[in-house]
Parts: structure tokens; C-alpha cells; sequence
């Protein structure tokens, strides 16, 4: 057996893809997404991270469905909330109705002006905290570190929260009208005419969650997402979502024994699981999106290895010396992406450098939409030296307290070795280095 997934192994990954037929290249590609979500799966975050939403969106649902309520209420369409949560709750069988009827009945006793300031803060306080944890969630599947500014986040999720229900329903109301229409209806009695709107009637549900996994894809990421990605992980993730809630309709129909055994509790016990499997196959496709925009992940069996410390050091020196090079010939800022590419390192170890020196005064961003970086102090002012202790003491300080019997030994040796690193260091400058 394990030979045989050796073999396998050096099948998906042991050839260039560009010297394969188109055919033979798709189907390589496609087996390397595969093993790479596999792999993702298998390390245990996504799953994590998944069950952690379902325990979030329990708290904030009500207060996300009612502040939706309100906004969806003040341009006359609030009623059309309730068949579209029927429609995402649909595969949980029979009791789709009952938990529809149960969250709308939450809202309708929410009572803003008994609420208070207070009240009212806490209510949009969840709903925040569920778009963070979203937020950090589709971070983690785009290799990034970095989490948008308080007053990013507050401007960009009251945007979504304001404006995204009114073009959700809009979009429904005009699909609904053309298909309602007069015209529209006398080409239905055409048989070509009607079989293709029939079609189209039935692709709809498709199309409209596909579209809305893309726009997800493109907003969440604290990262600039092309189109094409977003939708490539769109098109996987709704195909799948529709797929597996036919799976789980089918599932619960036959789970009698368990309704019986979870009684009450039993709507409760598949509303949780079916909110896992949600976000599970969201962070999925999140994730499929991250290898289409990023086809390098796509050369290499192994991207996640660990760096050790001289790898780091490297990658960081090299970072800073290509950044204060750019700067010092007033070219165009870098991006992580730009880094990432002319260095060939992986770009989570960039965004990593780039994290501590921006901590440490050394970078600042100029612009956060395309996250570029130049230096925040006079080259000729930045020592080698305060670099190299940034980078060797970027996880903290050490604590010198006695580790053993040989402390002192360990302690005099390295003391030793950064007098000598000092002693050589100590007026170099980055300026002169680049200057060189």
C-alpha cells in the first residue's frame, strides 16, 4: 500500500507540467488541487476553524439576521428574508420550517428602542465578531497574517452588512420580475424558448450561490483577490455546497433513530452540523482560490515546511536589502506578492519578515490596498547591527534565567559570539551596504 502511494506520489508531482500535453496537464493539475486540499483538510485547521465559526454564528445569527431585518425593512422587502433562509436551511428536511419560523420569530421580538446604547452597541459587537472570525479564517487559507485596521474593518463590514442584504434581494426581486414578465412569458410558450428558460430557472440557485461564494472570495481576504481565482474557488464551493445538501437531505430523512434518541434536541444536533459542513466547504473553496491565484503551490509536493533559523535570517536580510535597494534607486514600491516572486521564497515567510520589521519601526506600508512597503527611517541611519538583533529577537527576548548546570557555559559562549557580530557590525550601515 505504501508503495503504491509512493507511486502515486511521483506520478502527481515527479514531472514538469509544462512539458506535458494540455489533456495530461489538466488532469495533473487537477490531482495536485486535490492533494493539496486533501492535505489541507488533514492538517486539522480548516476543520478547526469551521467548528469555531458554527460556535460563533450560534451566538451572532439572531443579531445578523436582525440588523439585515432592519435595513432590508427600511426599503420595504424585509418579507423576502424568511423563504431565503427556508432555502439555506432546506436540507435539513421537515425541520427547515421550524427553525426558520423559530429564528424570524427571534427577530420579530428584538425591540430596538428597548435596547439602549448599550444594547444596541452588543448587538453589532457579535455581528463584528462573527465577520472577524471570518475574516481570520479566509487569512489563514491566504497565508496571511495580517488582519485589516479596526477602522477597516468597521467601515468595510458596516458596508457589507448595509449595503450587501439591499443587492442580494434586489438582484432576487429583478430575477424574479423577468421572469414574471409579460414577454418573457410569451417566449415560454415557444418550445425552444421555454425548455431553455426552464433551464436557466433551474440553474439559478447555482448561479446565485456561486456568485456569492465570489464575492465573499474577493472582499474577506485581507489580500487583493483577482476575479478569475475567486471565481474558480466560487464555481467548486456552490457546486459542492449544492452537492453535499442533497447528500445531508438524504441523510436526515434516514436519521429516524437519531431524532428519536436526540428528541428535541435533535433540530438543534443537525442545524450544527449542517452549519460545520457550510463553513467547512466556504473555507474549501477559499482555499482552492488561494492555489489558482498562486499556481507555484502547484510545482512542489511540500510548501508548508517549517524554515529554520539561518533560512529566516536569510529571507528577512534579503527582503530589507530589496526593499531599501528599490527605495534608494526611487523605483516603484513592492508589493509581498512582487517579493515573494523576485526572491522564489514562500510568501508567508515574507509576510512574516515584513510583519516584524513594520512592528520595529524599520517599514512602513504606503498603501493598504496593495500592501507595498519602503523603508520608515534614513537608510543611512539603519545600522546592520539593529536589524540583525531584530531578526534574531523577533519571537522576544530570551530569558536568561539558569536552564542547568552548563548555564553559565552557554551564557559566556553567547555572549562571546555577539560581541564578535557587534565588534564587526557596529557602524555598518544598510545604505552602505546597498551603496556597495
Amino acid at each position: 500500500m505504501q508503495n503504491l502511494a509512493t507511486k502515486l506520489s511521483e506520478i502527481i508531482w515527479g514531472c514538469e507540467l509544462d512539458s506535458l500535453p494540455s489533456i495530461q496537464r489538466a488532469l495533473i493539475s487537477l490531482c495536485r488541487y486535490v492533494y493539496l486540499i486533501i492535505n489541507d483538510l488533514a492538517n486539522g485547521q480548516l476543520n478547526l476553524r469551521a467548528m469555531s465559526l458554527v460556535f460563533t454564528t450560534i451566538l451572532s445569527f439572531v443579531p445578523l439576521i436582525a440588523v439585515s431585518f432592519s435595513v432590508l425593512k427600511a426599503f420595504g422587502v424585509h418579507n423576502q428574508i424568511e423563504p431565503l433562509l427556508l432555502n439555506l436551511f432546506l436540507p435539513l428536511g421537515d425541520d427547515a420550517a421550524t427553525l426558520t419560523s423559530n429564528i424570524i420569530g427571534f427577530v420579530d421580538n428584538i425591540q430596538v428602542g428597548l435596547l439602549g446604547t448599550l444594547g444596541i452597541a452588543l448587538l453589532f459587537y457579535s455581528v463584528i465578531s462573527l465577520l472577524t472570525k471570518v475574516e481570520e479564517a479566509f487569512n489563514y487559507t491566504w497565508r496571511i497574517n495580517k488582519t485589516r485596521t479596526l477602522a477597516e474593518r468597521f467601515s468595510n463590514y458596516l458596508s457589507v452588512l448595509m449595503v450587501g442584504p439591499v443587492l442580494v434581494f434586489a438582484a432576487i426581486g429583478t430575477t424574479a420580475s423577468l421572469l414574471n414578465n409579460s414577454v418573457t412569458q410569451g417566449l415560454a410558450s415557444i418550445e425552444t424558448f421555454g425548455f431553455a428558460l426552464e433551464f436557466i430557472t433551474k440553474l439559478l440557485p447555482y448561479l446565485l450561490i456561486i456568485l456569492a461564494f465570489t464575492f465573499a472570495y474577493i472582499f474577506v481576504p485581507n489580500q487583493k483577490v483577482r476575479l478569475l481565482p475567486a471565481l474558480t474557488g466560487g464555481v467548486a464551493a456552490g457546486v459542492l455546497w449544492q452537492s453535499v445538501g442533497w447528500v445531508y437531505a438524504f441523510v436526515i430523512t434516514q436519521s429516524s433513530s437519531k431524532t428519536a434518541i436526540y428528541a428535541s434536541f435533535a433540530i438543534l444536533f443537525f442545524f450544527m452540523i449542517w452549519l460545520y459542513l457550510n463553513w467547512l466547504i466556504l473555507l474549501v473553496g477559499s482555499s482552492i482560490a488561494f492555489y489558482r491565484q498562486h499556481p507555484e503551490h502547484l510545482t512542489k509536493k511540500d510548501q508548508a515546511h517549517i524554515l529554520n533559523i539561518r533560512q529566516r535570517e536569510h529571507i528577512a536580510l534579503n527582503i530589507l536589502f530589496l526593499i531599501a535597494e528599490n527605495f534608494y534607486k526611487q523605483k516603484s514600491a513592492l508589493d509581498i506578492d512582487t517579493i515573494s516572486k523576485t526572491l522564489d521564497c514562500p510568501k508567508f515567510a515574507v509576510e512574516e519578515a515584513i510583519m516584524h520589521f513594520e512592528q520595529s519601526g524599520i517599514l512602513i506600508q504606503t498603501d493598504h490596498a496593495t500592501s507595498t512597503y519602503v523603508p520608515a527611517v534614513p537608510l543611512e541611519n539603519l545600522r546592520v547591527m539593529d536589524v540583525y538583533k531584530i531578526i534574531r529577537c523577533s519571537e522576544g527576548e530570551f530569558d536568561n534565567k539558569p536552564l542547568g548546570k552548563h548555564a553559565d557555559i552557554a551564557n559566556s559562549l553567547l555572549k562571546r559570539i555577539e560581541y564578535s557580530t557587534h565588534h564587526e557590525l557596529a557602524q555598518l550601515t544598510v545604505k552602505e551596504l546597498i551603496s556597495e
